[in-house]
This record gives C-alpha cells, structure tokens and sequence, in this order.
C-alpha cells in the first residue's frame, strides 16, 4: 500500500505520563495558508485512543476504528470545504486516552499523528502541516479522569465541569499560547503502533434523532454519601496492563465520622462481585440484615454520635465492575481515612486492606485457587478501631484519587432518599422538540427534578443538549434500555452515565462518548433557578447502509419481528459488528458469523464483514486459537467462536464470489485450525480446557473435557477449510483437512451417541465421567454439522420437530439461529415460523423495538418476574430477518457472489408476502406471491437486474405462475 505519511511527521503527546488513565488532551495548531496556492486539502490522522478532529472549529471527524496496535487504523479526511485560504487556519484535535485495556482496545501508550497535505488544481503538492513539537497541548481541563468505567467491557463514563475550560478552545480566533509545547515521541513505524493502515470502511453516519415525549416527572432527593471505587486497580495495580480478569484476597476501609447518633443504612447499589462481609467495628453485619432485590443490597444500622471503623471484604474475582457504597442518613456523616498522617488533598478517604493474595484467570484454563485462609487476611476481621491497622501497616495502602469518585452518579440513580412523581405539564414536552422554544423545567426547594425521556425506541450515539441555566447546576444523563409502568431495569454492570456542570447563560455540549439507551433518566441538580432546556437529543452514529432489504407479508407479527430484527442489527453495526450498542460494543468472533448473514439480506455490507473478518487473526500474539472478542485485551478463547469465524469466511466468499479473499485467509485459516487438531485425544475426540460455550442455557458444556456440540462445529470448520483450500489452490491441504473431519466425525458417533436414548450426549468430562444431560443444543449442533447418518439422523430429525421434554431446551435467541437452519435443511418452514411467532411474539408483546439477548420465557433467563432479559437490543438474536428473506420470501444464491439466484418461496399459511434481497455488487431482488393454500396454487413476480440469472420454483404441491421481469 501506498505510503502516505511524511517522514517529517511526529508521534505527539504531553504531560507526565505515557499513558494516564481516562485523560482527555487538547492538541491545535495554527498556519497560514495563501489564497492562491490552495485548491485541495486531505487531513491523515490517528491517535491512541481516540479522537475528535476540528477544523477551524467545524467538527470533521472522529475515529480511529479498533485495531490491533501493531496494525494501527488511520484516517483520511477531505477537509477542503474547512479550509479558510489567504488566512489562518486551526486544526484542533482533541483526544481520550483510556490508559487500560477494554474489550476493544489493547493499552498502548497516549499519542496523536496527524498531517494536513495540501495541492493546487493540477495535483501538486503544495507542502505539508505535520504534527511536531510546534504544536500546543493541554490536559482537557473540564474533564474529571477520576470518573467511573463504564464496564469491564467499555472505558469510562463522563464527567465534565463546563466552569473550568472554554468551549471555543478549537476555533480559530482562541488564544493557544499560554499552552506548554507538545512532545516529539517517534516517526510513523514507531512501537507501539509499527505499521499504519488505511481506514478500510467509510465513516460511521451521525444522524439527530429527537426523544418522542417525557415520559416521567419527579421530585427526588439524594441519599447522604456515596462513592465509586476502581477496586481492580486498586488491588492489582498492573491489571490496567490486560482485560483478564484478576482475583484479589482483601478489605477496603474507611472511617464514618457521625455528628449525631441515629439510623443509618449502609447500601451496595451494584454488588455484583467483591462484596463480601460488612465489619463495623469488629463485628460483622449479619447477612439476613441486608435487603434490597439483587445485585442492590442494604443495611440498616444504629450508629453512635463519633467515629466507626467500616471495612468490607471485597475478595474475589474481579473484571473491572468496580465497588460502589454508599451510606445515608437524617445526621450529617463524613468519611476520613483510617490512617492518621495522610493528606487528606491526596488521598481518598478509603485504604486497601492487603492484598493477601492475587491470581489472573487466563483463557479458563485452571489454574491456583485464591487463599482465603491467609492468617493476617482473617485476623483483620476482629480489627473494631482504626489505630488497630497499624499491626498491618506493611499491608496498608490509601486508595488514592484517581481511583475515587464521590457522589456517584450511577449511584444516585439507583438509590434515592425519596422520589416523588409529578403530572408532567404538556408545556414541558416541548423539550423534545426542535422548534427552539425553551422547556421550562420544574424547579423544587431542597430537592432534584428528575425526567424521563423516552426516545421511543433504542438508539446509539452521542448525547447533545442545550440549556440556559445558574453556573454550578449540575445536569446528570443516565441511559438505559427498559422500563414499564414502575420498574425500571438498570444497567447494573454498565455505568450508562454524562455528568454536566454548567456554567452560565446558555451552552450546547456535545458529549464524545458513545453510548446505546432508550430512555434517558436527565437530573438537574444544584439549580438555584429554573433551567432551560433548548434540545436533549442524540446524535446516532452507525455503519453507513442502504436499507435495501425489505420483506413485508399477510401477518402483522411477523412484519414487526421483522422490522425489530432489522433495527437491531443496523444499532449493532460499529466499525465491527458489535454484540450490542448498550453494555459492550465489543466484536464477538462468533456472534459475527449470524449477523453477517443478517446482514447480506438486509444491507449488503461486504467491506465491514471483511473487515471482522480480517481482524480475527490480529489475536495469534494472544493465543494461536485466536480469541473470542478483538482486539481485546482479554486474552478469551470459545473454541466454537474461531470455528464459526472458519465457516463465516467460507460464506463470505460464497456471498462475495472474491477468490483473492479466499487466497488471503487461507493461511490464517490453516494456522489456527493445525492448533486446534492438536487438542485431539487418543480416543480420536476434541479435547480441551477452554470456554467452552454455546448457548445460555444449563447444558452440559463445562471448560475441560469433550464438549460434543464443540466437536461437532470443529467438523464442519474442517470441511470448510478444506473447502477454502480448494478455491485458495491448495488442495493437498484441503485433503488434510478432510480427512481430520472425517476422522473426528467417526471418533464422535463411536463415543458420543446413547444408544438408550438415540443421542449424542453433551459431553465426556475430564475425569472421563459420560455426561448424563442430553440437549436440544448438541443434536441441533450434531444434525447441521453432518455428524448422524442413517437411522441416527432421522431420530435427529424427529427431535427437531418434537423437542424430548426431558432435553434441554434452546435458551436464546443466537441458538435458535442455528435451529431454524436446522429445520430449513429438512424443510419444516411451518415449525421455524411457529417458534419465531412464540419466541419473538414475547418480545412484540412487551413492546420491544429491538430483539433481545435472551428469551423472557426461559427460566434461567430469569432473577425476577420483571427482568427480561439483560441486554434489549443484541445483533445476535436478530435471525428472523434472516429467515424470512431467504426461505419464506425465498431468495437464496446459488453460486458465488450471487451469480445465480434461486427464488422459491414457502407460503407456510401465508396468503401473500413481497419484499427485496441485495445482491452484493449492484441491484437487488424483488419479490412479490401470493397463494392460495386451499387450491395449492401460487403466482409469483420477480424482478432482477437484466443479466442476472435466475431460477423460479413454486412449492412443492403446489401450481401456478412464475414471472420475472428484467
């Protein structure tokens, strides 16, 4: 690839630190440029993490996309209609740097590159601006690092004080000199980012989506005191290093100082993990004192005017949650550390207690257990006064501020003091307008106003408003997916939250986080006068696609399952695929298998499969049975997540017709899949210690041992590869692999089927111990995978139909993928639409507009009656949009690259359907039938490209007319 970059351009940074955690630097430059010289200009830039880009102060882009560091993305925009010539011109950048590792994003180091290369109309260079040491920086000085992550999967959430830093920092007539001088660190090819490539997919859109009404209204008042901490980094300081995730054996403890004595209560809002024992001076809080439906958790407690020593046990693993508490009551509290001597400006008010011991959990491999029986770990317990931490004092450590947030914002809305709901007044509605009459929200003494905004369907993106309003009123945001009547789902797990602290008149931000929500919890705080609000909105960012797939038929249900799947997957549409646009935004290997076949039906997007597809390998530094999740920094392997990835790069190539693709894979394909034959045993079987996963459901998949859907998949990667190999050139190779599927295959039916229940088990365990639970999973995997031949496929084929009541039953959505192409392959279309209507039609009732992560009907699924499901918007439970267009509107390839298509529509009780499928290149097949089921006869139109070979097939039994029209 052509080398755009100068050998005069820089690698910058500024401050201290090479990668400090969640900083926020404002970089700009200021030039010339003459009027006559200048017809074009492009802009190359990247940075590490991310950045925002400004051009004489007009946003012109952000980025870059995820990549592996040693392969990093850079972008190229056409800034000339930005440009200003016969003046000064500013470039502005800013960029966040997350100093950790996430689901997406591998810590390097903090970094900016960018060059502006500009020519006259005949192509001539006209010189270039480059990022050097002229260049001026400054730690954003609004933005609070010290905010909480969003996830273990995600960076952080966002707190800014618009007071402290000037909002015109990236125009061009702001003042820059009083900014420190930015650092050289390196040339283009320095570590860690040594190869630059090109953005190979096009910016993602940034559509204004407006909120449809409030949707509540209330007066709240907040509890006394509460706090985030990052226990993780706290406990194993180098854990920001991975995404692994870390077990820990210790105590956190702080010191509550009460003015009065009186009833308080000790609340956990998130206690997902890490919550242990609760010791007030020395004594332990009983366990059935505590109340609150999980993961919150209370207490309360009768404290005495003067000093407690609080400490919590927050052993255990850890992923990156955090710790949240907070304390409340009627007589006011503080919080002070338990050591004397410390700098209270310095340090939090907490202090760790140990670490008595530590482990990282690698790829599920097994591996010590954590030591809960340290001696100085449990004689800490009876500790009831802070003097007392001195005996440990080689195992003390303050919790310093960068780790620490007080006044939590995800706390506060988790748990309130009060909350009382008012009639919302139809003239606040007009907050969901954009007609720039000001909404006018409800001021109450000594309390916050809350409202709920309702978006009226999922949306992700980036949070922009404008308000008038006092300097210091704070506005909090809080996304989250679900609510009905009372109940709200919050986003335990995902700290879904924008906190704002204005300053004075009226002001627009525009915040650079992207987050996935419906309902938008908004509380003004602090306000000494009403507060105006302009516009809440949101600026929603996604792959850019047509939507040219469409499939519209004689049941209302099932256009509306329809309509859901297709919402879902285009939210889901990143700069990967994502698993969801809410708690992760991470590309799933082998969640991207279905949602590329989704895709190709309804958007034809064959650069961003691609693009998944080619960063799988990226992960062979981590583990030669490439990760689950990339570019990751959790080293994560679900053996069945690569062996889908295998089978999605066959289809991409049956989907695009690209031989060169096949070509270029190939030795990835060969690399993984000659590792993970190595893991077969002596019995001929796939034996191995890993995630091994495939549905939500309690089958019989545990991480060590032969997991028999596993094996199954691993034949059907064989035999794709050995597929691949044909079409790369290599067929010796393609031989080989062949013959391990067939191997393995027969090694599966010797040791895996029951003959007593005529199925294939779930699994043999380690210990060699035969697995007693049969699934519907393992014969959905063994019946597609081509494992049962004979009498044994047709009992597979009964169990298709008529699931054993004593098997397990299919526990999501992403399972029922592979059961509908179960039941496609023998033709039972009748079953796939009645499963699709009872399993999809739950989530139609409950109002979804988006397809869910689980079933609500399933009782695994299940922690209380209103709980759903946890994610509400997830790519791979979007399969009817899938199944629709190819087997009920019945459009199917027949060759590469769509070369040849097949229609043959399956009426399945329906007396009309009409819609369209892309073909990959150009154009698109329509299709419109109706039939009569009681006569079996059918006419069927279809219009296709002139050239486009086709072929029309009416049902069997049934009779009447094809046409095509070119």
């Amino acid at each position: 690839m052509t080398n755009v970059w100068s050998e005069r351009a820089k690698w910058i940074w500024g401050g201290n630190e090479s990668s400090p955690r969640n900083e926020w630097r404002l970089f700009r430059k200021t030039f010339p440029i003459q009027e006559k010289e200048y017809t074009q200009a492009w802009l190359d830039i990247t940075a590490d993490s991310r950045y925002v880009l400004f051009v004489n102060g007009q946003e012109a882009g952000r980025g870059p996309v995820r990549s592996w560091p040693a392969e990093q993305a850079y972008d190229t925009y056409d800034v000339s209609p930005y440009i200003r010539p016969g003046e000064d011109n500013t470039i502005a950048v800013m960029v966040m740097h997350f100093g950790l590792s996430t689901f997406y994003y591998l810590k390097g180091r903090g970094g900016l590159l960018a060059q502006l290369r500009m020519a006259d109309e005949a192509g001539t260079s006209l010189g270039c601006v480059i990022t050097d040491g002229s260049w001026r920086t400054l730690r954003h000085p609004g933005q609070d690092g010290r905010a909480p992550r969003m996830s273990c999967q995600q960076a952080f959430a966002e707190r800014i004080d618009a007071r402290l830093f000037d909002s015109a920092w990236k125009d061009r007539s702001y003042s820059d000199e009083a900014w420190p001088l930015a650092e050289e660190l390196g040339v283009p090819g320095m570590e860690p980012w040594t190869t630059l490539i090109p953005r190979d997919i096009p910016p993602l859109t940034e559509e204004t989506v407006y909120p449809i009404r409030v949707e509540a209204l209330k007066k709240v008042r907040r509890i006394s005191w509460n706090a985030y901490i990052d226990i993780r980094s706290q406990m194993v300081p180098d854990s920001r290093e991975h995404a692994n995730p870390v077990g820990f054996v210790g105590y956190l403890a702080t010191v509550v100082r009460v003015s009065a004595g009186g009833n308080f209560t000790i609340g956990f809002p998130a206690a997902f993990v890490n919550v242990g024992t609760v010791i007030l001076d020395g004594k332990a809080v009983a366990a059935e004192r505590f109340y609150g439906e999980a993961p919150e958790r209370y207490a309360d407690i009768e404290l005495e005017a003067g000093d407690h020593l609080l400490m919590v046990d927050v052993s255990g693993i850890d992923h990156g949650h955090g710790f949240r508490i907070g304390v409340d009551g009627e007589a006011p509290i503080e919080l002070i550390s338990p050591l004397s001597g410390i700098d209270g400006t310095k340090y939090s008010p907490f202090v760790g207690i140990g670490p008595f011991d530590t482990i990282e959990v690698i790829d599920h491999r097994p591996g010590r257990r954590l030591n809960m029986e340290h001696e100085e770990y449990l004689a800490v317990r009876s500790v009831s006064q802070a003097a007392e931490l001195t005996l440990y004092a080689d195992r003390l450590s303050p919790v310093p501020l960068g780790l620490y947030r007080d006044d939590d914002v995800f706390g506060h809305h988790v748990w309130k003091k009060a909350s009382e709901s008012q009639a919302v007044p139809h003239a606040l509605q007009h907050l969901v307008t954009a007609d720039g009459v000001p909404a006018r929200v409800p001021f109450y003494e000594g309390a916050d106003t809350e409202m709920i905004i309702d978006f009226g369907k999922e949306t992700v993106g980036y949070i922009e408003f404008e308000l008038d309003c006092a300097e210091g009123t704070i506005v909090d945001f809080y996304g989250y997916e679900y609510m009905r009547d009372e109940y709200i789902q919050h986003t335990y797990g995902l700290d879904n939250t924008l906190r704002y602290v204005a300053r004075k008149g009226r002001q627009t931000y525009k915040s650079p986080v992207r987050r996935g929500f419906r309902y938008l919890m908004l509380t003004v705080r602090n306000a000494r006068y009403p507060v105006h609000f302009y516009s809440v909105r949101l600026v929603q960012n996604t792959y850019p696609v047509a939507e040219i797939g469409r499939f519209h038929c004689s049941d209302a249900l099932l256009n509306d399952i329809w309509q859901i799947s297709r919402d879902t997957t285009k939210l889901c549409m990143e700069d990967t695929f994502v698993d969801c646009p809410a708690y992760e935004q991470a590309f799933w290997v082998g969640d991207s298998r279905n949602e590329a076949l989704i895709g190709n039906y309804l958007f034809s997007a064959p650069a961003l499969t691609e693009r998944c597809l080619r960063l799988v390998p990226g992960s062979r530094n981590q583990t030669p049975l490439y990760a689950d999740q990339v570019p990751s920094g959790w080293s994560s392997v679900i053996p069945n997540w690569t062996f889908f990835w295998v089978i999605a790069c066959k289809e991409h190539y049956e989907q695009t017709g690209q031989t060169k693709f096949a070509k270029d894979m190939w030795p990835s394909i060969r690399y993984t899949l000659n590792h993970y034959v190595q893991h077969i045993d002596d019995n001929g079987l796939f034996n191995i210690q890993a995630w091994n996963l495939l549905d939500w459901a309690p089958i019989d998949q545990p991480n060590g041992g032969v997991v028999t859907h596993q094996n199954a998949f691993l034949v059907k990667a064989l035999n794709s590869a050995a597929e691949l190999a044909l079409i790369a050139g290599h067929a010796e190779e393609a031989d080989s692999f062949k013959h391990w599927a067939d191997r393995l295959k027969a090694a599966m039916n010797k040791h895996l089927w029951s003959e007593d229940k005529e199925a294939y088990l779930d699994c043999i365990h380690a210990d060699g111990r035969r697995s007693g639970i049969f699934s519907m999973q393992t014969q959905v995997a063994a019946f597609l995978c081509d494992i049962a031949d004979g009498p044994r496929k047709e009992a597979l084929e009964r169990y298709l139909l008529n699931p054993p009541a004593s098997f397990v039953q299919i526990g999501s959505p992403f399972m029922s993928f592979f059961y509908y192409e179960a039941l496609a392959r023998i033709g039972k279309l009748t079953h796939m639409l009645d499963d699709i209507r009872r399993n999809y039609g739950q989530m139609i009732d409950y109002e979804a507009t988006t397809c869910w992560e689980m079933y609500p009907s399933f009782k695994e699924n299940r922690t209380n009656p209103n709980f759903l499901t946890r994610s509400h918007c997830h790519a791979w439970s979007a399969a009817p949009a899938y199944f629709l267009g190819a087997y009920i509107l019945g459009v199917r390839p027949q060759a590469p690259g769509w070369e040849k298509v097949l229609v043959e529509p399956n009426p399945c009780g329906l007396r009309w359907a009409r819609g369209s499928a892309p073909l990959p290149e150009a154009g698109r097949v329509d299709v419109s039938w109706r039939a009569d089921e009681e006569r079996r006869q059918m006419e069927i139109e279809v219009r296709v490209p002139q050239g486009q070979q086709i072929e029309v097939k009416l049902p069997e039994g049934y009779t009447g007319t094809t046409k095509i029209i070119n």
